[in-house]
């Protein structure tokens, strides 16, 4: 059940600028990144845009009186997914964002954002026949410690594993203790450590009673 007066509801075009708002302020090991970044748009042209462009069936808002306070995106194929990223959403980017030039040592924050969109950080944490969806989700504090994440979660959940994924994964921050212990609750588990970043993978409640 979601408490009013917040209500989930599927991602719409009209919610972009409120959807990047979300991604930047929660874009600090899941504190407000706002003073971090000088293009307040630039994280989300990776962690928000594209899902709202390539995978519109699995996004979704939340959202009270106030306005958008969270989201949850994924996709169903991440090769796929992936594959579009490069090839239909980051040429429009680069024709906005010319790559970064210099000494990377000097770089700001925001310019290591702009080089990522010419070298993108992916990753697919095996097995990936078991895991070939991924999610993500952030929540604004007004938002956070009423159970509301775990209400999207089991939302997107519910689309993906009835569009047939066998399995879910996602990336985090592997310092950031309350999150770990919050997908771990929805039975994540741990699939790999890559640098600063923890993969954590979930098995669809069909695939795991048809391995019985």
């Amino acid at each position: 059940m979601v408490p009013p007066p917040f209500n989930i509801r599927r991602c719409e075009p009209r919610d972009e600028e409120a959807v990047y708002e979300v991604c930047l302020r929660t874009s600090n090991n899941g504190d407000d990144a706002t003073h971090l970044f000088d293009d307040p748009r630039a994280l989300g042209h990776i962690f928000v845009g594209p899902y709202m462009r390539l995978e519109p069936d699995l996004a979704f808002v939340l959202e009270d009186a106030q306005g958008v306070c969270g989201y949850v995106l994924g996709a169903l194929d991440s090769r796929k997914y992936y594959q579009q990223y490069l090839t239909k959403w980051l040429p429009e980017i680069h024709a906005q964002y010319p790559k970064p030039t210099g000494d990377p040592a000097h770089w700001t924050r925001t310019q290591k954002i702009y080089c990522e969109f010419y070298h993108p950080d992916i990753f697919l944490p095996p097995p990936y026949e078991s895991y070939p969806s991924h999610l993500h989700i952030d929540l604004l504090p007004r938002a956070q410690g009423r159970g509301l994440g775990r209400e999207m979660m089991i939302v997107l959940l519910g689309v993906l594993e009835a569009q047939g994924s066998p399995g879910v994964h996602l990336g985090m921050g592997a310092t950031n203790a309350r999150a770990e212990r919050f997908y771990k609750n929805l039975g994540f588990h741990e699939l790999a450590r890559v640098s600063d970043t923890l993969y954590l993978g979930k098995r669809m409640a069909a695939e795991v009673r048809r391995g019985m």
